[in-house]
């Protein structure tokens, strides 16, 4: 909401200044109408420690492993990176196009396709590039990450959203954001780690600079908004042991290492 003021203030102001230069009468902008600060954003950055022992569990499935690590790296939306498809995918780059939110439009006109926008470059690290060919297992067509039932019989689905190989839907929105929440609620259904969380980086765990660097070069959107801090959970922070989210992070933490010590007596 603040955002959406200050943006549509300036395009005002800027209006009437192109007015002024050209000797048109214009109204004025009352004094009432200033330009809002932005608050904090509370939306939690994760700790790259706690990511990486969520993502290290062995109950969690490819699938999701695969999901979060490449939310985290490439910190796209998470509708950007569902809607990715295997053919889309550049695994010796490291990187896919995707269609971001607000994408322009390459033409106007009435039934626009994907296609129609301009897509815009997302890049991941090694950690992703590990995983993405386990969980593609020699697929060529399709979506990347796809539920584990064929849709029903009376479900319409667009073929893009469909693996012609296997005859799988592509993963939701809300599915991916259940099975998150199913790994990390410990006080009960609703209370976990929110995909979005994944979009915003901890000083701890900034990405590597040749990640940044090819961001600038192609003149992707940066990761987040340097103007709007975000609140940091997790090991080393003021949101520690005790606290809020950071409680989150210590118990899955404990219950990693409760597994690696199974494994080892195993």
């Amino acid at each position: 909401m603040v955002n959406t003021w200050n943006s549509r203030r300036a395009g005002v102001l800027s209006w009437l200044g192109w007015c002024r230069e050209r000797g048109y009468e214009g109204p004025m902008v009352p004094a009432w109408a200033k330009r809002l600060a932005v608050p904090d954003s509370e939306t939690p950055a994760r700790s790259k420690v706690a990511v990486d022992r969520l993502i290290a569990r062995r109950e969690v499935h490819l699938r999701e492993k695969t999901l979060w690590r490449m939310l985290y790296e490439t910190a796209g939306r998470s509708e950007e990176i569902l809607g990715v498809n295997i053919e889309e995918l550049d695994l010796a780059g490291r990187r896919c196009l995707v269609k971001a939110k607000g994408a322009r439009t390459k033409a106007r006109r009435r039934g626009q396709s994907r296609e129609d926008y301009v897509l815009e470059p997302v890049y991941w690290d090694a950690g992703t590039a590990r995983l993405l060919p386990r969980l593609l297992k020699g697929r060529t067509r399709g979506p990347v990450f796809v539920t584990h039932r064929r849709p029903g019989p009376g479900k319409v689905v667009s073929p893009r959203d469909v693996c012609p190989e296997t005859g799988l839907a592509r993963l939701s929105y809300g599915q991916a954001r259940a099975l998150l929440d199913e790994h990390t609620a410990f006080r009960g259904p609703g209370t976990g780690w929110d995909l979005h969380e994944y979009r915003h980086l901890p000083a701890d765990s900034i990405r590597p600079a040749r990640h940044l660097a090819r961001r600038a070069d192609t003149g992707s959107r940066p990761p987040r908004s340097p103007q709007v801090p975000r609140r940091q959970t997790g090991p080393g922070t003021e949101e520690g042991p005790g606290s809020g989210s950071g409680t989150e992070d210590h118990r899955i933490a404990r219950r990693a290492q409760t597994d690696e010590r199974s494994a080892g007596a195993a």
